[in-house]
């Protein structure tokens, strides 16, 4: 079994609420409010296009600090600082670690790769920072495939660069419309709420495939 993780929220710890409540607490007086104001930042065409690797950095910076009527300069801090708060999950780590030992030992995974929505500037600070990268057989960035979930393109060009079967790829994401998409390809796919939720879910299948 081929097995493909996002990264966000997944392997790497992403609370786009509790960050922008950090930088704007005028703005995020409640939950509510952040979670509005998170969802008016990332959700937004502007954000996509920055993953997607066609909007720059200085530019989606510009264009939500108008259109959100937010701080120039805290926004600027905030969106150039993200890559490091995109810290290790210590509990997924662990288990990727696991999953890289038993392709070592070739029971039941054949190979280890991600899938991420992710801007470029982040993607290659995150490649230099953490060793981890290196346990994985490949991966794709979507700033480096100028395609984002759950576009089913940027699922097929992982699935050709690696000569993935559909049949025999199981995909961990914490977004449900990222794994339908998946889904629809014929890939397998399990939803991530926690490690432990994960690693109950991997262990019968794994089982099986040994």
């Amino acid at each position: 079994m081929n097995i493909v993780f996002d990264l966000g929220a997944v392997l790497l710890e992403w609370q786009p609420a509790a960050l922008v409540a950090q930088s704007f607490p005028a703005q995020t007086g409640s939950p509510a409010a952040a979670q509005a104001l998170a969802k008016n930042l990332f959700g937004h065409a502007d954000w996509h296009a920055f993953d997607r690797g066609v909007l720059a950095m200085d530019a989606v910076i510009a264009r939500s600090a108008e259109r959100l009527q937010l701080p120039l300069r805290d926004l600027q801090t905030l969106v150039e600082g993200i890559g490091g708060y995109l810290r290790p999950m210590a509990e997924s780590l662990a288990l990727l670690e696991t999953l890289r030992e038993l392709r070592q030992r070739k029971a039941g995974v054949s190979g280890l790769y991600f899938l991420s929505n992710m801007p470029l500037p982040y993607a290659r600070s995150l490649e230099r920072e953490h060793a981890f990268f290196g346990w994985f057989d490949g991966g794709l960035f979507s700033g480096d495939a100028l395609q984002v979930k759950p576009e089913p393109e940027i699922y097929l060009q992982l699935q050709n660069r690696y000569q993935l079967a559909p049949a025999s790829t199981l995909f961990i994401d914490d977004l449900q419309g990222n794994i339908d998409a998946a889904r629809a390809l014929g890939w397998r796919g399990i939803h991530f709420v926690s490690a432990a939720q994960l690693r109950a879910e991997l262990a019968p299948l794994l089982d099986s495939l040994a």
